[in-house]
């Protein structure tokens, strides 16, 4: 049976091969993304080791928001310079030196424009070369104006030394300085991950990036010969208390990456999801093709069961051909991903200006890709199986194979899964606390699979009407015939279309929804005709300068100004985020905010106002309490003064003015809204804005409609590539359609060469077969476009209340290009079988066994 199985196998190449594919793109994304995030994530550690690989000991402020020591912006805390004399006597150090690193110095390019960098824009003071940095250029800062940059942004702005630098940083306005020196990391690295980095005199320093005199941020402490790491920290940690961080250059850098590694874990969550929706059409082809290869085997299947083969071996012999192109598939598919991800590695780590770690072999890439291939083309493989052993040997006599079983049982199960499909994905949509993704997740599998299985029962009268359109011709009609005499072929066969157009739809119609319902709040609810705001790029968001916001509001076009910023603060105990109006009632004004409880006319220091909304969900009402610790660490209690209406632009929790610049890490504006006076064209005001804002590259102003469209135009980009990547697992679909035309093209051989005897010529066989392949494929689409239209409009309705959801709104536009789409890729799929179909010998074709 084994030798049988084999030269089966090998006999049918186009099939195995085809089938091998399946598998290769199923399991190349889950492979490609293990492989990308293992090699950016070794990559982050080296580039943590090399940075911490000097520190003994790091002392920092402990913050109430986040960890200080990662440089994270919203958790700096100054630290007075008495701390470093305190931290020099402790028992076991040789030396402590205090020193300020954060981000927040935005370098203005010779283009005026800010020099972007996503690894951070750093900002510190120079503390001297050590093992760490050295001078490849120039000298050390002396004066205030002067400082000095690493060689990556000297690169990539094209600075030298003695040119003139105009730099914004955390705590002070657009001011120029001179380059005095350039430097680089140790292993004569120009930056150590694409970012970019300012170090001052440390007078400057202090000032503008802690906002302070006689500050700094971080202690480097060394410890004295025969002191470990672990007793040096253990020593400071008691002689400072709790009030500070200490860590060990080691804890530092596994810190970090952990931290990296966290963020990494998302973006493997986002291919992973494609891998899977990959593989779930990677099922239907390879059930498609190992049905078809049964039904085609019926007599050789039943000559074997006659010569003596028990049913386990019957199904034996099927599971093990399964196997086989598992386990090819698994191979390949994972060799491409690895190329893949290494390829997309590299990509990344040439864009930061990093060292990458290297290809590297991890085994959770190894053990998952073959264990999905193997598994998903045995579970595939089950059902034909059992169909093959069921096989009777008197079929060996008979020329004709085992007729189709009825649709009920089939059609009972779907409507059934797709029940509990809809259950599962309503419960979930309704809120089921941590479970909801999972629900949501499970529902809309269930219902694409249930329909899958009510496709059979769907595809006769659906297929026929579709191919009624080309039914004008002899080969339409028997291209439209040929396509729905068999419904479980070509539900199967479609089935792998419509999953992946399902999903498509289901997605688009989401964004779709959302890019709208963005455009109706922004009309509904914001009263401001000019926004004005920056477009963040890394943890420092742009700021609006206080005196660029008094010029604002001292313009003659403008009625009503509001400037608005916000934190991440502790809200009794859990983290959340906090805004605030420098002018409450010009706020409301813009916002369209009436009162609903309390007074909301002002904010006094200690109080606060939310909407209705917030304060349902959080049981708040005037008089309530909360205790608020804000990111430069004072802790606050806060009267709820106050409850408005909800809108989409202004819920949450809203502080006064007071509060925020006290203690907030950027209490200067984030953002500005306008109302312009009646009678003045917003075109003429937008440029007397421009005009107060010509020094500050960082924000800019944008009329209400144009606000709309840019935020639309975001969802735009990451729809096409949602859509880029699913088309891709897409791809498989059209292997099946392939796949299932190929060898319905061998099965009717004989037909096909009767055909061609009693006067088919050969254009109208290519049109044929087709055809046959454009009305499977378009079967596919348009049931794919009605399921996944409808889950998109449950999600987003059930969404509604949650995300400020407006009405559903269906990409017609993309529907109707995947309608033609389909229409290309059918013609496209059916190349190949109406080429193989043209050429058949009619002699030999009508001879075929």
């Amino acid at each position: 049976m084994l030798r049988a199985t084999l030269k089966s196998l090998l006999a049918r190449k186009l099939r195995l091969i085809l089938s091998t594919l399946a598998v290769v793109l199923s399991v190349m994304f889950v492979s490609g993304s293990l492989v990308l995030t293992d090699t950016l994530g070794r990559t982050f550690d080296n580039v943590f080791s090399n940075i911490y690989s000097f520190t003994d000991v790091q002392v920092s402020a402990k913050s109430a928001t986040a960890d200080a020591a990662s440089g994270n912006s919203q958790a700096i805390l100054p630290m007075p310079a008495a701390d470093v004399d305190r931290i020099k006597k402790i028992d076991g150090v040789k030396s402590a030196t205090g020193s300020v690193f954060v981000t927040g110095a935005r370098v203005i390019g010779k283009n005026g424009k800010v020099v972007i960098s996503q690894s951070g824009q750093f900002g510190g003071s120079w503390t001297g070369e050590d093992e760490l940095t050295k001078l490849i250029a120039g000298r050390e800062p002396s004066a205030p104006d002067e400082i000095v940059i690493n060689n990556g942004l000297a690169k990539q702005a094209k600075f030298n030394v003695g040119d003139s630098v105009d730099i914004i940083a955390r705590a002070e306005a657009r001011k120029t300085y001179k380059v005095a020196g350039i430097m680089q990391y140790t292993g004569n690295r120009d930056s150590m991950a694409g970012e970019t980095t300012v170090l001052f005199t440390v007078p400057v320093a202090q000032q503008v990036m802690l906002g302070e005199k006689d500050v700094f941020n971080v202690v480097d402490v060394r410890g004295q010969p025969g002191v470990s790491d672990d007793q040096l920290r253990d020593n400071i940690k008691a002689a400072l208390g709790p009030d500070y961080t200490v860590q060990t250059g080691e804890e530092l850098s596994k810190a970090s990456s952990e931290a990296i590694r966290g963020l990494l874990k998302y973006f493997n969550y986002f291919f992973l999801g494609f891998g899977t929706i990959a593989l779930l059409v990677g099922v239907f082809l390879i059930l498609n093709t190992f049905s078809i290869i049964v039904s085609q085997r019926t007599q050789e299947l039943a000559l074997l069961r006659a010569m003596g083969a028990s049913r386990w071996q019957i199904i034996r012999s099927v599971l093990i051909e399964a196997l086989l192109i598992g386990i090819v598939g698994s191979l390949f598919g994972f060799l491409v991903g690895m190329g893949l991800g290494a390829l997309g590695a590299s990509a990344f780590t040439s864009l930061a200006s990093m060292e990458s770690a290297g290809l590297g072999l991890p085994v959770a890439a190894i053990v998952t890709s073959f264990a999905i291939g193997i598994l998903v083309t045995m579970i595939s493989a089950v059902l034909p199986a059992i169909k093959a052993a069921r096989v009777a040997p008197i079929a060996a006599m008979r020329d004709a194979a085992a007729t189709d079983k009825p649709l009920t049982g089939i059609t009972i199960a779907g409507g059934v899964v797709t029940a509990a499909g809809i259950g599962f994905l309503s419960w979930g949509l309704a809120g089921a606390g941590d479970a909801t993704l999972l629900l949501v997740f499970g529902g809309v599998l269930l219902t694409l699979v249930g329909v899958a299985l009510l496709a059979p029962m769907i595809s006769r009268p659906l297929v026929a009407g579709l191919g009624a359109v080309f039914s004008w011709s002899v080969p339409g009609r028997l291209g439209r015939r040929n396509s729905s005499r068999n419904p479980r072929r070509t539900a199967i066969t479609a089935g792998a279309v419509m999953v992946g157009i399902a999903i498509i739809t289901m997605i688009s119609t989401i964004f779709s929804s959302l890019s709208t319902a963005i455009g109706e709040s922004v009309e509904k609810d914001l009263q401001a005709d000019l926004i004005v705001y920056g477009q963040q790029t890394s943890d420092v968001p742009p700021v609006i300068q206080p005196g660029e916001l008094e010029q604002i509001k001292a313009l003659p076009q403008a009625q009503t100004v509001a400037a608005v910023t916000y934190d991440m603060v502790q809200l009794d105990g859990k983290q959340d985020f906090v805004f605030a109006y420098d002018d409450v009632a010009a706020g409301a004004a813009v916002l369209k905010l009436r009162t609903v409880a309390g007074r909301t006319d002002r904010l006094d220091s200690g109080e606060f106002m939310t909407d209705e909304k917030t304060a349902k969900d959080r049981k708040y009402t005037v008089g309530t309490t909360i205790k608020v610790t804000f990111a430069k660490g004072q802790t606050k209690t806060l009267t709820l003064v106050g409850i408005t209406n909800s809108t989409t632009n202004g819920n949450g929790i809203l502080i006064s003015n007071t509060d925020a610049q006290a203690g907030f890490q950027f209490p200067q504006p984030i953002q500005a809204m306008v109302k312009v006076k009646d009678g003045v064209a917003v075109p003429d005001a937008k440029a007397a804005v421009e005009g107060v804002l010509k020094d500050n590259p960082e924000v800019s102003v944008q009329t209400k409609e144009e606000l709309v469209g840019s935020s639309q135009q975001q969802f735009d980009v990451a729809l096409v590539i949602v859509q880029v990547l699913l088309f891709i697992a897409l791809g498989i679909s059209v292997l099946g359609v392939i796949n299932t035309l190929l060898l319905s093209v061998i099965e009717r051989t004989r037909e096909l060469g009767m055909l061609r005897a009693i006067g088919l010529r050969r254009r109208q066989t290519w049109s044929m077969v087709t055809i046959e392949s454009v009305v499977i494929t378009l079967f596919g689409t348009v049931l794919g476009l009605v399921v996944g239209a409808g889950l998109g409009a449950a999600t987003v309705t059930a969404l509604k209340s949650v995300i400020g959801f407006g009405a559903v709104t269906l990409p017609w536009g993309y529907m109707v290009a995947y309608i033609i789409g389909a229409v290309i890729v059918g013609a496209v799929a059916g190349l190949i079988p109406a080429v193989r179909a043209v050429r058949l010998n009619v002699l030999n074709a009508i001879a075929y066994e």
